[in-house]
């Protein structure tokens, strides 16, 4: 963990004081400050109105959802009010980029412009999982387990499967010993700050998971432990940086690993769900049990270890003979045997076992044998409950490596509405909350009581659908249409956000919501194109209509194209489509790593960057090296993706469409993050050309996934979007 940033000190209780008395500056002040400091900076209209609002929010201990799009400055506008809040404010992230963009530069920008103000210079720290900091107990004993852990891996803990050779495990044992050198230097422990890295599998052996650990006090190491450590710290910090799984991890064990606080935010806030359904995940591998037998061993009866392995083959047996896919009949006979086995089996040696003793001559060899055997117990126990508010499933990936049995909660708002909310005030931001121009879908999904839409009258309808304004969309300086279809057709989407892109607040039971725009002139900087004219798509990969409106489109601008694909098939086919016809460069994801070719894409003018789902989201290529975005097909969840399959399949036993309130809110995610990697900067300018005509003709959902992105003019000309296109390429 980051320590604590203070200009002389540490951060203690009575250092923090300071803000607490009256007369202490605003948020807006603070915010005001931070942005003066920066040379020809300038407070944003929707920065100051997203500071504001936190503020009134914190003062009314009212939850609230903030949309901002790119370029809001949506960062230092919930920090400045963050430090107007008594004891830790806590911000959670959903990536690491956006976690080191805090941490490494928004924060300390700040704690600098406002010391002034405060009279004292505010501290931050990084919260991370256990995992993340080096375990000195685990690494005094690295060398004995080094052998059973790592000379003997399971062939899907590695890529490409098959036994550790010695020279591999030989390669492990140097990183070990370059990791003591380290213990003995690093002040955190924390595995970001080792330069060069070290594999998954050496950090394995000197790193603790938080049910393994046997806590500070039974410890040896307890009084030097880097965790407990970084939590200390944490502690004492006005600004604590956390992540969603450490966050859904904490909220499912009871709140106390992140520390207590009164307000929590929570940027990236559409990745909240997920990341608690997986944090609520179980799962049984064969090599796992396997693993659990071999480090229980000693402390066992040789019958009561067999007993485990005997279960860890009978789950091996089960898992090849079952499908893939949801489980929608109950456990097959094989696995619900295997799961019987498991349970009566890690049960015999959990008793065996016993108590974990302060006496004990190893009591963290001890508690880490208990733990993983109580985690299979209890999930073979989930699984053969066969709980309605569960879903399982097989997973066997394509290329064989790893089998596994998985337990997922069905919804997690109920999880959320419990959990999240009580006792702290939380704001929820994202650039992408409001899907199909409203807040409640996300708030739902979020644990927060919303009303249904009002269905529009048929005469608001009507109007709206004649008033869909037709004006000049302009790109790079150059007009692409005026009005009327005869020259150029640009208008604005029916069925759209309004030209503003300011979505109308919604509110429910102790929330309020808020859209505050975005800096950028869609409208003017950017053409979303449909090509309506294209066949509905119906087979997997590229369809060649596709294939070859790609080619024109990308031949139009000469490159500087973002490929997003929906399948890793239809990604390489555009690919080999290009090369063989085309002499720009493409680049593929998977071909080299995904760093390298995003460099490349935006140094090489004239490149091509195709890939799918991780680019959909993790790639900002400002400038005019990413002016033509190409999406293939909405990306809705595949039928085989089996928590939004049962999701899908529960509302349509409660007689709704689980098409509609599944489907369509996870495509409109994912399109809205598509869609906002072409404008990342107020200079930009470019196409999105949407390859899937349903977006245009499909009228049960269309305008909805519409409503859904930012107010880019529209078209469904081809010829508009070239002639755009064409233009850019001449600047």
């Amino acid at each position: 963990m980051t320590p604590p940033r203070t200009a002389a000190g540490p951060s203690t209780p009575s250092a923090r004081s300071g803000r607490r008395r009256g007369g202490r500056p605003s948020g807006t002040e603070l915010l005001a400050a931070a942005v003066g400091a920066v040379p020809g900076g300038a407070t944003r209209p929707g920065q100051q109105q997203m500071t504001e609002a936190i503020e009134r929010s914190v003062a009314a201990r009212e939850h609230l959802l903030v949309q901002a799009g790119t370029g809001t400055g949506k960062s230092l506008a919930y920090l400045a009010p963050a430090l107007t809040v008594d004891g830790p404010v806590v911000v959670s992230t959903a990536t690491l980029a956006l976690q080191s963009q805090l941490v490494e530069h928004d924060l300390p920008r700040l704690a600098d412009a406002v010391e002034p103000l405060l009279g004292r210079r505010p501290t931050f720290a990084v919260l991370k999982g256990r995992h993340h900091y080096l375990c000195l107990a685990r690494l005094d004993n690295s060398t004995e387990d080094e052998p059973e852990d790592t000379l003997f891996d399971a062939p899907a803990e590695r890529p490409g499967g098959g036994t550790k050779w010695l020279g591999e495990a030989g390669r492990i044992g140097k990183q070990i010993q370059r990791l003591r050198d380290w213990a003995e230097k690093t002040d955190t422990g924390d595995r970001d700050e080792l330069d060069p890295g070290v594999d998954d599998q050496a950090w394995r052996l000197v790193s603790m998971p938080a049910r393994e650990c046997v806590g500070a006090s039974r410890c040896p190491f307890g009084q030097e432990c880097f965790a407990e450590a970084s939590r200390a710290r944490a502690r004492e910090a006005d600004v604590v940086v956390t992540n969603h799984s450490l966050l859904a991890v904490d909220m499912l064990a009871g709140r106390h690993i992140v520390p207590p606080h009164r307000l929590l935010i929570v940027d990236e806030a559409h990745e909240l769900a997920d990341r608690v359904s997986s944090a609520a995940q179980a799962e049984l591998v064969p090599e796992q049990i396997d693993r659990s037998a071999r480090r229980a061993r000693p402390l066992l009866r040789p019958d009561v270890a067999d007993r485990l392995t005997e279960a860890g083959d009978a789950l091996a047996v089960g898992l090849a003979e079952a499908p893939a896919g949801r489980l929608t009949g109950g456990l097959p006979g094989p696995l619900r045997e295997a799961c019987t086995l498991l349970d009566a089996a890690t049960r015999a040696a959990l008793d065996a076992i016993g108590d974990v003793k302060a006496d004990d001559p190893d009591p963290v060899r001890k508690q880490q044998a208990k733990a993983v055997l109580d985690e299979l117990s209890t999930t073979a126990q989930r699984l053969l409950e066969e709980a309605d508010h569960d879903v399982a499933w097989v997973e066997k990936p394509d290329n064989g490596s790893r089998r596994a049995l998985v337990v997922a909660p069905l919804s997690v708002a109920g999880t959320l509405a419990t959990h999240l909310y009580d006792e702290r005030t939380v704001v929820a931001t994202s650039a992408t909350l409001a899907l199909g121009g409203r807040f409640d879908t996300v708030a739902r999904a979020l644990g927060l009581e919303a009303p249904p839409p009002a269905p529009p009258s048929p005469a608001a309808a009507a109007l709206a659908t004649a008033t869909a304004g037709r004006s000049t969309g302009v790109v790079g300086g150059t007009a692409v249409g005026a009005a009327g279809p005869d020259a150029g057709g640009v208008a604005s989407a029916p069925g759209s956000r309004a030209a503003t892109g300011v979505v109308p607040a919604t509110s429910g039971p102790g929330w309020s919501s808020l859209d505050v725009g975005s800096p950028f002139d869609y409208a003017r900087q950017g053409i979303l194109y449909v090509a309506a004219h294209l066949p509905r798509p119906s087979v997997s990969g590229l369809p060649e209509a596709a294939g070859e409106e790609l080619l024109r489109l990308v031949g139009a601008l000469g490159g500087r194209t973002l490929g997003l694909f929906s399948s890793r098939r239809a990604a390489q086919q555009a690919a080999e489509l290009l090369r063989a016809r085309t002499d720009l460069p493409v680049l593929l994801q998977g071909e080299e790593a995904l760093p390298l070719l995003v460099r490349r894409f935006r140094e090489e003018r004239s490149s091509c960057l195709f890939g799918v789902m991780s680019l959909w989201q993790g790639v900002d290529v400002p400038g005019d090296s990413c002016q033509l975005v190409v999406i293939d097909r909405l990306p809705f969840p595949r039928p085989d993706e089996p928590l939004a399959a049962a999701r899908a399949a529960a509302v349509d036993a409660g007689g709704g469409s689980g098409f509609s309130a599944v489907s369509v809110p996870i495509a409109a995610v994912r399109l809205a993050q598509g869609v906002g990697r072409l404008i990342r900067a107020t200079g930009d300018r470019g196409v999105v050309a949407v390859l899937d005509s349903r977006l245009e003709t499909a009228r049960g959902y269309g305008p909805f996934l519409r409503r859904s992105l930012p107010p880019f003019w529209y078209t469904t000309r081809p010829e508009v979007a070239r002639g755009a296109l064409e233009r850019l390429a001449k600047l």
